[in-house]
């Protein structure tokens, strides 16, 4: 059994993927994650819609999993213009099926982390009404704001003494600071 967070919450969410001509001679496809189905069940690569060249799968179904240490980023991204649902994508080698679905999450954070690797492909789907709904009363329910504390330097202590001693660690014979007043020249005429 996998790592139980406390309070964490989950639900299904279904991707949909759409597949429309290529428009360059170098891309016979174009894949496009189009949106997500909350509580969908189980599917792999079920045909939903044909529309001429174009097609949409119910690709795969996975679980949108939210935790209470992430409610900074589930707030952040609620506020957005259009909130969104992000869904990680890899390619691999099929040509009837050339992505696989890694991970969906509504953390911004997080799936810039995933744009970061450079491995993965990232798209943005509008987050359905009901997803909006349950992430907004989770982030009600567990996000704590934290207190921004303007951090400041350590005050000066005028009242010390320097006197151009250089380091008192360091044994000196003389001020550090001052120009020598014979060197090795005025020593040797």
């Amino acid at each position: 059994m996998g790592v139980v967070y406390p309070n964490s919450q989950s639900v299904k969410l279904g991707v949909v993927l759409r597949r429309s001509p290529g428009v360059t001679a170098w891309a016979k496809w174009v894949w496009t994650a189009t949106s997500v189905i909350p509580g969908a069940p189980q599917a792999s690569w079920k045909l939903l819609r044909e529309e001429g060249e174009t097609t949409e799968y119910h690709a795969s179904t996975h679980e949108l999993t939210l935790y209470v240490s992430d409610t900074e980023a589930y707030a952040h991204e609620l506020q957005a213009d259009q909130p969104s649902v992000y869904v990680v994508m890899r390619t691999v080698d099929n040509a009837e099926m050339p992505l696989s679905i890694l991970h969906v999450t509504v953390s911004p954070y997080e799936a810039q982390d995933y744009c970061d690797s450079g491995e993965e492909t990232v798209e943005r789907v509008a987050m359905p009404a009901a997803v909006h709904a349950w992430v907004g009363a989770f982030v009600d329910d567990h996000h704590v704001e934290e207190e921004f504390i303007k951090r400041r330097r350590d005050k000066l202590h005028v009242d010390r003494k320097d006197d151009g001693i250089g380091d008192a660690r360091i044994a000196q014979a003389t001020d550090v600071y001052r120009a020598p007043t014979s060197g090795p020249r005025e020593a040797a005429e």
